[in-house]
Order: C-alpha cells, then structure tokens, then sequence
C-alpha cells in the first residue's frame, strides 16, 4: 500500500495508525499547492480531489478520507484494538469522536490557516475550538485515552489537530487532562516516528 501524506496534515493521522498496525506501506510525500507527488507525478491522477491522506492499493485502487482509511487499517488489524469490534458499543464511541473530531475540530481549523479569512470570522472560530476543546478536557478527566484503556485510530486524529491547536495557539491553559493526555501519546512509539519521518519532531 502507498500513503500519500503532507506533513503536518491531517494525514498524520493514517501515518500513525498505519504504524500502530505494523502493515507494510511506502509513505509518499505529496505538493498539495502544485499537484505532485515527490516522484513528480500528477497527484490528481491519483487522487482526483488533490487532498491527502489517499490510501492506494497495488491495482491501483484509491480510498481516501481520513476517517475512512484509518477505520480500514484497524479493521485488518484487529489485534492491535484500534477499533473495537463491529457490533459492539466502544467501536460506535469511537466512531462517535471520529466524526466529532472532524466535524467539530478538524473543520474549524481549515479557515485559520487562509489568509482571506476575515478576522472576526478567525475569532468566532478560535472560541468555538477552545470551548470544544474544554468539553474534551472535560471527558478526558477519568479516562487514559479517548475509548478507555487503549489508544484507538480517534486519539491518532485528536492528537493530529491538537499540533495545529498549539501551532495557533489557542488558549488551552489549565486543560490538565486534556495536555496529560497529550504528552502520553506523544510519547508512544509511532506516534514519534510518524513525527520524525514528517520532519516535524
């Protein structure tokens, strides 16, 4: 399997699960600004929406989406608990904070990064992700990770936008839960590889 990344993206997300599951894979960087992959190939011939991550099979066949792709790694993983099994409450929790990260979180974050946003509308958006992310701190009070006991494909996707929380720097100040949690998965294994081979460690 070939993933097509940029670094620091939300494609970080699939970098790390990928690595969580112990699949082979070869990890392409891709110019999203120019279209091309680091081999110079048209990326939209691959992926036609030109965005990353895209996940591509060796006949060709692409997926892309990153809550997709990450749910379709852990689900030939099984072992790996990244996901609980189909059928069972805890996998629909953490399908549930998959699509509240990107619905909620991810989504906010897009106008932050364009220049012609207007800075009110910069504002409005700042304080919609920081109270978000306070109920987050909240929910992390008792819990190690997101689903409980074991570090699922959403804590790879929470701790993908959490970067771009402190890049921006929102004020995050006295969230204790939520920078505990933070640092522990930091602190796992691929997590800090997916970060060095990104170039961002």
């Amino acid at each position: 399997m070939k993933l097509f990344y940029k670094p620091g993206a939300c494609s970080l997300s699939p970098h790390i699960v990928m690595l969580e599951t112990g699949l082979d894979f070869t990890l392409i960087k891709v110019d999203t600004a120019a279209g091309v992959t680091e081999q110079q190939e048209n990326y939209r011939e691959i992926n036609p929406k030109g965005k990353v991550p895209a996940l591509q099979f060796d006949d060709g066949t692409v997926l892309t989406e990153g809550v997709a792709i990450v749910q379709y790694l852990a689900d030939l993983k099984p072992d790996r608990q990244l996901l609980a099994p189909t059928g069972t409450l805890a996998r629909y929790q953490t399908l549930a904070w998959l699509n509240f990260i990107s619905a909620e979180l991810h989504k906010s974050f897009s106008p932050l990064f364009k220049e012609a946003t207007p800075d009110a509308y910069k504002a409005t958006l700042r304080q919609q992700l920081e109270e978000n992310f306070r109920w987050v701190d909240h929910e992390l009070a008792d819990k190690q990770w997101l689903s409980g006991l074991h570090f699922t494909v959403a804590d790879a996707y929470l701790f993908t936008v959490m970067r771009w929380a402190k890049l921006i720097k929102l004020e995050l100040s006295g969230l204790t839960s939520l920078e505990a949690w933070f640092q522990r998965a930091a602190a796992r294994p691929h997590v800090a590889e997916a970060l060095e081979s990104e170039g961002l460690s």
